[in-house]
């Protein structure tokens, strides 16, 4: 019960109060909003609302707080009806947990060869290119019996060859209007986007990837945090973490 000394509630407050922090520096820190944390540590759950949500904003505060995130996800489930003493659900959890890993693992690789596949095409274009190039210089540099119009004129410039890189951009959306969430690709990615309780997005998708979403809450799983961009309302929030990083954010929209 809330108020008890081995509370959940009671040790996220201990944990803050034991850093001299307050609930806004706290909010400010993790974007998380401080009457989501007030909840978090009061255990008044439909504040938050979906499970999903109260697993996730758990996570990324127990982290911050030094907290272990899975242990307080798993009391917080303990805590749900039906929840308490389930030994049962707790290995099947665990499982699936695994199961999980293994599954990330599994796309993690699968995203690396389709990386050495990018970085193969694009050095097979950009020898392609320079042999084209070659090939234009030695045809230009060929002598050319003037004819008696063009005697006494300059021969015309060859036109150079221009090469064009195609950044991914953020998409239209991102940049205007409340309640948006957009994720932009730099490099290829495993992604899964749960919108208001619901799953948006999931799979593993190329660089150059963009997409936006409309909601109240967000919860973000990446499996590759340095090739991700993130806007939340239009504003750059920057990346989750480093290449190869796989990390878990919720977001209040």
């Amino acid at each position: 019960m809330p108020g008890t000394p081995d509370a959940l509630g009671e040790r996220f407050r201990a944990a803050r109060e034991a850093r001299g922090l307050s609930l806004s520096d706290v909010a400010e820190q993790i974007r998380i909003r401080s009457v989501y944390l007030a909840a978090i540590e009061e255990e008044n759950w439909t504040i938050i609302g979906a499970p999903v949500y109260v697993r996730g904003f758990l996570r990324t505060y127990a982290r911050f707080l030094g907290m272990d995130p899975e242990e307080a996800v798993a009391t917080f489930g303990r805590a749900q009806p039906g929840g308490a003493g389930a030994q049962g659900s707790s290995a099947r959890a665990a499982g699936d947990e695994a199961a999980g890993r293994r599954r990330g693992a599994i796309l993690i690789w699968i995203a690396g060869v389709v990386a050495v596949l990018l970085i193969a095409f694009v050095v097979y274009n950009e020898l392609t290119m320079r042999r084209a190039q070659t090939v234009a210089s030695v045809t230009t540099a060929e002598p050319v019996s003037p004819s008696p119009s063009t005697q006494g004129s300059e021969p015309p410039s060859a036109s150079p060859i221009q090469t064009h890189v195609i950044m991914p951009q953020a998409p239209a959306g991102a940049q205007f209007g409340p309640n948006t969430l957009a994720l932009v690709l730099s490099a290829p990615s495993w992604l899964r986007v749960t919108v208001d309780g619901n799953v948006s997005m999931e799979g593993t998708f190329p660089a150059g990837t963009s997409k936006t979403f409309h909601g109240k809450n967000a919860l973000v799983r990446v499996g590759n945090a340095g090739g991700v961009e993130i806007y939340v309302d239009g504003k750059d929030v920057g990346k989750l973490g480093k290449t190869g990083d796989v990390v878990e954010h919720a977001f209040t929209l």
